[in-house]
């Protein structure tokens, strides 16, 4: 498991603090157009993501990031696209070529986790928390939204989302 770093800021992220974690695309992200769909690079925000993301992150939150993507390249890309598009957060996150989501999700242990119900590629067995242990998943407040529907209808006050 790998990730890059978002902000540019050094300053250590509090291990107490509220941790968001929010899969990209198809959840916050969306294709320009069908014949962009595999060009993760040139995504767009799902309505207004940027926003309430944002106010999670001035509340406090450490909203950090997983993407489907593999490659290095392809992941620099979206790197540089959420920061242009103004999202807010400290990590993007991906896995290597023999990782699982859930080893993502496992070993960075978010206290909410963000993704979308995986609809179009075939459902609940491609979404990140499916298989993970059950003894760490009851620790993991799992929000699932529509695919490419946004996350608009959540919560803005912190409280509230946990």
């Amino acid at each position: 498991m790998g990730y890059l770093r978002l902000s540019k800021k050094t300053k250590k992220i509090d291990s107490y603090r509220l941790k968001i974690m929010i899969f990209t695309e198809g959840t916050i992200l969306r294709p320009v157009n069908i014949f962009q769909y595999f060009n993760h690079s040139t995504y767009l925000p799902i309505n207004n993501a940027v926003n309430v993301i944002k106010s999670w992150h001035e509340q406090g939150a450490d909203v950090i990031y997983c993407t489907s993507s593999r490659r290095p390249k392809e992941i620099k890309k979206i790197k540089e696209n959420m920061l242009k598009l103004g999202f807010e957060g400290t990590q993007l996150y991906y896995r290597s070529s023999n990782q699982k989501y859930r080893d993502i999700i496992e070993s960075v242990m978010p206290n909410v986790l963000i993704e979308d119900d995986c609809k179009s590629i075939g459902g609940k067995w491609q979404m990140c928390i499916t298989y993970v242990k059950p003894e760490l998943k009851i620790k993991i407040k799992s929000i699932i939204v529509r695919e490419f529907r946004g996350i608009d209808h959540l919560p803005l006050e912190l409280p509230r989302l946990i």
